[in-house]
């Protein structure tokens, strides 16, 4: 069997596992959906302070939920020793890594298009523009990514340790520091940059916004490859020790 095909058959594996169990997609849908409700009645009634707010509160509920999902995909496959199994398999170590990333970004990019409009709905944010819209989808899908990246990491290096669910956010947090800026500043430049502000300075300054939410997203890629190239190159290590 080809390195693409072990790649993929061990997402088809987790997102299997997932959809026959659905603990972990109740789990996080119920905490990132409490994550947006409470931050909303926190910011208070000012909407403006409610519009400029939304990438932000977005992204620490996509991060949240990100973390429960990338720990409980893992500790699913240790519990039932599907993961030791995948050991033993002749196959490269770094097609487990990317089979197992493929599964986590694919679940957390369709939780953030999903919390995404409800997030823009409930703090009274909008976008405009196909390109906005373009670079808002970018945004989102090369976060998940960077962070799927980490976190799928992450939760092997901690597998084995007493505390991993107290530890596994301690080590990932300030690794994933530049994805989660980079992400909410081109999320940002989108979707505040197409509210009231927008409104007053003109198409002038969408163009601006929308430039300054492209070069976000070039960066955002360039973190998204560098992590992806040293945690695939270090997987091996991790699981093998």
């Amino acid at each position: 069997m080809s390195d693409l095909g072990v790649v993929l058959r061990v997402a088809r594996k987790d997102l299997l596992q997932e959809l026959r169990s659905r603990a972990t997609t109740v789990a996080t849908l119920f905490f990132s959906a409490t994550t947006l409700v409470l931050m909303a009645f926190a910011l208070g009634r000012d909407q403006s302070v409610l519009a400029q707010s939304a990438p932000g509160v977005l992204w620490v509920a996509i991060v949240l939920a990100g973390i429960i999902a990338a720990a409980q995909s893992l500790q699913a496959d240790l519990e039932e020793g599907a993961f030791d199994q995948l050991l033993t398999y002749a196959v490269p170590r770094a097609t487990i890594y990317l089979g197992k990333l493929l599964a986590n970004w694919t679940y957390l990019s369709a939780l953030a298009l999903l919390l995404a409009p409800v997030a823009l709905i409930l703090y009274g944010a909008s976008v405009t523009g196909v390109g906005s819209y373009v670079a808002l989808l970018a945004a989102l899908l090369l976060g998940s990514l960077g962070f799927a990246v980490i976190a799928t990491f992450y939760a092997a290096l901690t597998s084995n340790l007493q505390a991993r669910e107290a530890l596994l956010p301690v080590l990932m947090f300030p690794v994933v520091v530049p994805i989660l800026l980079a992400a909410v500043r081109a999320t940002e430049s989108v979707v505040t940059g197409s509210g009231a502000g927008a409104a007053l300075a003109g198409t002038a300054a969408q163009a601006a916004d929308l430039r300054m939410a492209g070069d976000w997203v070039l960066l955002l890629a360039g973190f998204d490859l560098i992590y992806l190239v040293v945690c695939t190159a270090l997987y091996h290590f991790v699981v093998d020790e």
